[in-house]
């Protein structure tokens, strides 16, 4: 599933292409999305314009000159891009916004678990309960620290919490507990002051670099104009189970938590 930096990375890419531009007409094609689109998802954007592209935790947000927004999520294998009206159309291409230069904005998503919906921004409810932005300045080791004492469960799973850290999932918390030299299982509860500092510091670093790599593309994604991300090629630990520790030479581990394969050196996170 794209996360943050992926989804960053389309944002910006969006924003350069799409802003200012009109929406000439929407087709859709297969309407069965995770929510099925309403029956007024076409008029909602036919005649608008594109005012922003914006993002919060994994949602793209298009505002649109009606005060509404397009809201755009990508599940887990969709991919949001502006090709010519020429070029071939993909399976699985289920959404087309004829745009005013005369390019499409084409989303195409093979497993549909992604999801449109157009509203004001107060009536999208699934922005509302979102946590800390990971790269704002409120997301500190101060507040992480004190959150991570008052609760006794994975520091993956906390860091995973979209209601507590917004836009980080499986694959950058698993770089970032690496790096911070921190185990995936470790209880929260027993995570100590340094160690919070180190998963903030080891946050913002590896975010950055995943976002000037374009992000990671293991699967389905691929940028504003079908391109790769190349951060895959820097995984230290994500699916490296068995390979050497970059390190310290020992072989990475996996184990499940929360439903999702961890990864981990067990000499350099403790």
């Amino acid at each position: 599933m794209p996360e943050l930096p992926e989804v960053e990375t389309l944002r910006c890419g969006l924003a350069a292409e799409v802003t200012g531009r009109e929406i000439l007409d929407v087709r859709v094609h297969e309407r069965r999305l995770r929510w099925p689109l309403v029956p007024d998802f076409e008029a909602s954007l036919t005649a608008r314009r594109i005012e922003a592209v914006r993002r919060r935790a994994k949602y793209l947000l298009l505002d649109l000159d009606d005060g509404a927004v397009w809201l755009v999520h990508l599940g887990m294998s969709g991919t949001f891009v502006v090709e010519s009206p020429v070029a071939p159309r993909r399976k699985h291409t289920h959404v087309v916004a004829t745009l005013g230069d005369g390019r499409e904005l084409r989303f195409r998503d093979p497993r549909r678990f992604g999801f449109m919906r157009v509203a004001p921004e107060s009536g999208l409810d699934m922005l509302h309960a979102l946590g800390v932005e990971p790269l704002d300045p409120a997301f500190t080791a101060t507040g992480l620290y004190a959150l991570a004492r008052r609760q006794r469960r994975a520091i993956k799973s906390l860091l995973m919490d979209q209601r507590v850290v917004a836009g980080l999932g499986n694959i950058y918390v698993s770089e970032i507990l690496f790096r911070a030299g921190v185990r995936p299982g470790r209880r929260t509860s027993r995570v100590t002051r340094a160690q919070a500092e180190r998963i903030v510091e080891a946050t913002q670093h590896v975010l950055g670099e995943a976002i000037a790599l374009r992000g990671s593309s293991i699967s389905d994604y691929r940028d504003e104009h079908g391109e790769t991300g190349g951060f895959q090629n820097t995984f230290r630990v994500y699916e490296r189970a068995g390979a050497p520790c970059v390190r310290c030479s020992t072989a990475i581990r996996r184990r499940i938590i929360v439903g999702r394969s961890s990864f981990y050196c067990p000499t350099c996170q403790v």
